[in-house]
C-alpha cells in the first residue's frame, strides 16, 4: 500500500546553505499522504465534506542527506493502521535518480468532527477505505 510521488526542489525551497529547509520536508509529507488518499478513491476535500478533520498529532523526522535545489525527488508514502484511534504515514523521500535516501519520516493522525471531537465511526470508515 505504497504510493510514489515525484517532483524537483524548487529554489524557494531551499536555504541560504542550498539545502532544501527542514521544514519543507512536511509540506512534502502532506503531498505525499494526500496523492496516498487520492489513489485509494477519497481526497482531503471529500473527508472535509463529510465532516471528517484530520488532524497531525505528532510528527517527525530523520535527515540523513540534504535534498538541494532542482534535484528529482520521490516521496514514498505508506499508511500504518494502529489499534487506537489514531493512523499514521510513514515517508521516505528519496533523491529519485540514485534511489538515495535523504529523509524518513512520520505524521500521526486522529479523525476530528467539525466539534474538534475525535469521531470513531468516521475512524473506523476511514481505516476500512486506507485498508482497502
Amino acid at each position: 500500500m505504497k504510493s510514489t510521488i515525484q517532483f524537483r526542489v524548487r529554489y524557494q525551497e531551499s536555504d541560504q546553505m542550498g539545502f532544501v529547509h527542514h521544514s519543507v520536508y512536511l509540506v512534502w509529507f502532506e503531498a505525499g499522504r494526500t496523492e496516498w488518499m487520492r489513489e485509494r478513491g477519497i481526497s482531503y476535500r471529500t473527508c472535509e465534506e463529510n465532516g471528517w478533520l484530520l488532524p497531525v498529532i505528532e510528527s517527525g523526522c530523520r535527515h540523513l542527506s540534504p535534498a538541494r535545489y532542482d534535484d528529482l525527488i520521490s516521496v514514498e508514502t505508506v499508511f500504518v493502521p494502529e489499534k487506537s484511534a489514531s493512523f499514521q504515514f510513514e515517508y521516505i523521500v528519496k533523491e529519485a535518480s540514485s534511489g538515495k535516501i535523504l529523509t524518513q519520516g512520520f505524521t500521526r493522525h486522529v479523525c476530528i468532527g467539525r466539534d474538534h471531537k475525535i469521531t470513531k465511526e468516521a475512524t473506523r470508515q476511514l481505516k476500512k477505505i486506507f485498508n482497502s
